[in-house]
């Protein structure tokens, strides 16, 4: 196989991590005979820095010529004082509404080696932690319409929300489509005792039910879904919200799994093309120093052989050489534990690339 793969390495952290991704999809295409050509795509800071915006067209442009999409992180202090429209994550934005990227998978799964690291009890951790929370991408209040104003003196600030039944016709078919595949549950989470775009998502999503009756169907409210997600996670297996209230429980998902730094992600549209990123932001802190986890990235990078790519078996290979770089004790600072031995981000990458 010959595939094209626009990297974005981005900011902070990105680079590195990408780094050790790039090693893996190469280790990848060396033992199972493909050829991975990489295109460079700036965004975010770093297209900001070179050329005064966070996502030229030109750099669009690339994404789309490409076969899919992987990226490291984009954001910094370095660029917290611009105007809203001009900042990193604008760039973001920008890329998923250019690509059509309407839907985020995000896994929520504890390793068994990671156990110990989740804040949660251990009798909750028994019960296994393994659900995918499907985010609407591309509508609701993040794409609505922002304005501030001045009234009666002061300064009065609106931002819209808006679905459209379409919008979440298409996102509640990925929810079911992928329970199909896993467990045959989905929760589908909004507030419809109080907004009216969460009574359409509820009505939408209840007709949907009944295309899916191998599915079994439940509906939640948000601050419940919040609830359950840290008392009793193991009853989820696919979770489908919009965007904002998807922003906010996958971060709190990632959490309880013990490393943020060990989750992939994968939006998507139409067709195969997709983009791949872990959960995790660009951690300037560490940025430079070789101390970050590339897991994420390179889980995400696995994801994009799966489904973008069709290559299963080359996907399983990376979770599996994963896994045997966590069975093997090796850990990075972030997940670091009595017994382990510490590693950097560069000693990480090769490792998994060894085990394969």
């Amino acid at each position: 196989m010959e595939k094209t793969i626009a990297v974005i390495r981005g900011d902070g952290i990105g680079p590195e991590i990408v780094n050790e991704a790039i090693k893996v999809l190469n280790r990848i295409a060396a033992k199972y005979g493909h050829t991975f050509r990489y295109v460079e795509v700036d965004m975010g800071g770093a297209a900001i820095d070179k050329w005064g915006e966070p996502l030229p067209a030109a750099m669009l442009e690339r994404c789309l010529a490409a076969d899919s999409v992987l990226l490291g992180a984009v954001g910094g202090p370095k660029w917290d004082g611009l105007p809203g429209d001009q900042r990193p994550e604008k760039g973001l934005l920008a890329l998923r509404a250019g690509m059509g990227l309407y839907a985020n998978n995000r896994p929520a799964k504890l390793w068994p080696q990671l156990a110990a690291a989740s804040p949660l009890k251990p009798e909750i951790v028994q019960q296994g932690i393994d659900f995918v929370v499907v985010r609407e991408l591309i509508g609701g209040v993040y794409f609505g319409s922002h304005t501030t104003s001045q009234e009666n003196g002061e300064a009065k600030a609106t931002d819209v929300m808006s679905y459209s039944e379409h919008e979440v016709e298409r996102i509640g078919r990925i929810a079911f489509e992928t329970a199909r595949k896993r467990r045959k549950k989905v929760a589908s989470v909004d507030k419809a005792n109080v907004l009216d775009t969460s009574r359409l998502w509820r009505r939408v999503m209840h007709r949907l039910a009944e295309e899916y009756p191998d599915v079994a169907y439940s509906d939640v409210l948000v601050d419940n879904a919040a609830m359950q997600i840290v008392k009793d996670p193991s009853q989820f297996d696919v979770l489908v919200t919009e965007n904002m209230f998807g922003d906010i429980l996958s971060d709190e998902a990632s959490m309880i799994t013990g490393s943020i730094g060990m989750i992939p992600s994968s939006s998507l549209g139409e067709g195969s093309r997709g983009l791949y990123e872990p959960i995790h932001g660009s951690a300037p802190d560490i940025a430079g120093q070789d101390k970050a986890n590339p897991i994420g990235t390179i889980l995400s990078a696995a994801m994009l052989l799966k489904y973008s790519f069709d290559l299963d078996a080359e996907a399983a290979a990376i979770e599996a050489a994963v896994g045997a770089a966590l069975d093997a004790g090796l850990r990075t600072g972030d997940m670091l534990a009595p017994g382990c031995k510490p590693v950097r981000c560069s000693e990480m990458g090769s490792a998994i690339a060894d085990f394969l």
